[in-house]
């Protein structure tokens, strides 16, 4: 009769399945979280992009926008001009705090948009 080795024994073997399902596990949740952000930032667009809700494209030229105005600076290169998010959060909220002669409406301020499409719209913006 053939003993099989110490090493090959199922109590001895390397937990190789645990490990594998950690790592599906956390595969599964980094897929989740960059769809959740492509969610986000599609969302931020249309907001950015609808007329009646954010509207930049009345004073911004954004890619991907119809008839931009030319009111504001063109949106683009975003993430390196504001690499702190809290900063664009802080500017489409109430831009006149930090530049009280600013023409840009204060978004959250006058509960044009919810805090919540206030970071989807920066979302999309730092996409640009």
């Amino acid at each position: 009769m053939t003993e099989t080795p110490v090493t090959d024994h199922p109590l001895t073997r390397p937990a190789r399945l645990p490990a594998f399902a950690l790592a599906l596990a956390i595969g599964a949740f980094a897929g989740a979280s960059t769809a959740q952000a492509q969610s986000a930032a599609a969302e931020g667009q249309k907001l950015a992009f609808d007329r009646s809700k954010g509207n930049c494209l009345t004073c911004h030229a954004i890619k991907g926008g119809n008839l931009p105005g030319s009111i504001g600076p063109e949106l683009i290169d975003i993430k390196s001009k504001y690499p702190n998010r809290e900063d664009l959060v802080a500017i489409i909220t109430d831009e006149t705090l930090r530049n009280p002669l600013t023409v840009m409406p204060p978004f959250g301020r006058n509960r044009i948009l919810t805090p919540r499409e206030i970071d989807a719209v920066v979302d999309f913006l730092q996409t640009l």
